[in-house]
């Protein structure tokens, strides 16, 4: 199969066109910068980077033609919306010029169900409209109505590797500094799932596309600490000896706020229908190790 993977630079996207390429498949990685180092990274795990950004669809509309399958692996934070809304077009349009369709990956998160008052969560929980991440699944619906095969996979909170974007990478950097600050509710409880396992369930979606078509997998492990606990660990990994304060979920801003509840959810769906299983023992297994990676990684 040939895929074209969007983010695929970033931190999910990176290490998911990796997986891919070792499960036997022709990947493009589309980049704004086919020549950075990132790119060129890629280009060493035989991933071919390829010029485009989401806000120019025609920067990648010659891409879509060539290919059988795209993995949506990167928010565009300046038009979260409106971005993959263009992709859905032209996916719908490659398919009406060459009268095929190509299976797009759609990643939104679990984030994306705010306050359901629901523990653990599946794919059949409704999420909440007043969360300020409702949007992704409003794009999830409007997915669906287009008729694209598609999948959509939402990830627990991502840890290990790089975990430049991840929740854990701002904890090892406030450790590192010495101000330790947790936002909003110190009881509340999350999913994770490690960066190469989340991988391996983009592989298992496209190695099953009869089953996985028009459905929505939640993709996480079965630890349930405390994010305190996990910030916690992140901090004292990172040589943090001292207190950590705490804040109003809204002083850390939106994504602190739209996290600020439990999300636990159950990943039976994906281990059943996709024969898949997380690797990795959890987020609070080795924080050693994990931060060893942070720095690491930002070093090379």
């Amino acid at each position: 199969m040939k895929i074209l993977v969007t983010g695929a630079t970033g931190y999910t996207g990176s290490r998911t066109a990796a997986a891919l390429r070792r499960a036997g498949h022709t990947v493009l990685g589309l980049t704004r910068d086919a020549l950075s180092p990132r790119a060129r990274a890629l280009a060493a795990h035989e991933v071919q980077p390829v010029t485009g950004e989401l806000a120019d669809p025609g920067s990648y509309r010659h891409h879509l033609d060539d290919v059988d399958a795209v993995v949506h692996a990167v928010l565009d934070l300046n038009d979260p919306v409106g971005s993959d809304q263009k992709l859905f077009a032209e996916l719908l349009a490659a398919q009406e010029r060459t009268g095929r369709g190509r299976h797009l990956v759609y990643t939104t998160g679990i984030s994306s169900y705010g306050r359901t008052g629901v523990s653990p969560m599946d794919e059949d929980t409704p999420g909440d409209p007043a969360s300020p991440l409702h949007f992704r699944m409003v794009l999830e619906a409007e997915l669906a109505a287009t008729g694209l095969p598609h999948t959509v996979i939402r990830p627990g909170f991502v840890y290990g590797g790089e975990a430049s974007t991840s929740m854990t990478a701002q904890w090892f950097a406030a450790g590192a500094a010495g101000r330790v600050t947790f936002y909003g509710d110190r009881a509340k409880r999350w999913t994770w799932v490690h960066v190469d396992d989340l991988a391996a369930s983009y592989v298992a979606v496209l190695a099953r596309t009869d089953v996985a078509a028009g459905r929505v997998f939640v993709v996480g492990d079965d630890q349930q600490p405390t994010a305190l606990e996990v910030c916690t660990a992140c901090a004292r990994a990172a040589g943090h000896t001292g207190e950590i304060t705490f804040e109003p979920a809204e002083a850390g801003g939106m994504l602190q706020t739209a996290a600020d509840q439990d999300e636990l959810v159950i990943s039976a769906r994906t281990r059943t229908l996709l024969d898949w299983t997380p690797r990795h023992s959890g987020v609070l297994a080795d924080p050693a190790a994990l931060h060893r990676a942070w720095p690491a990684a930002r070093a090379a």
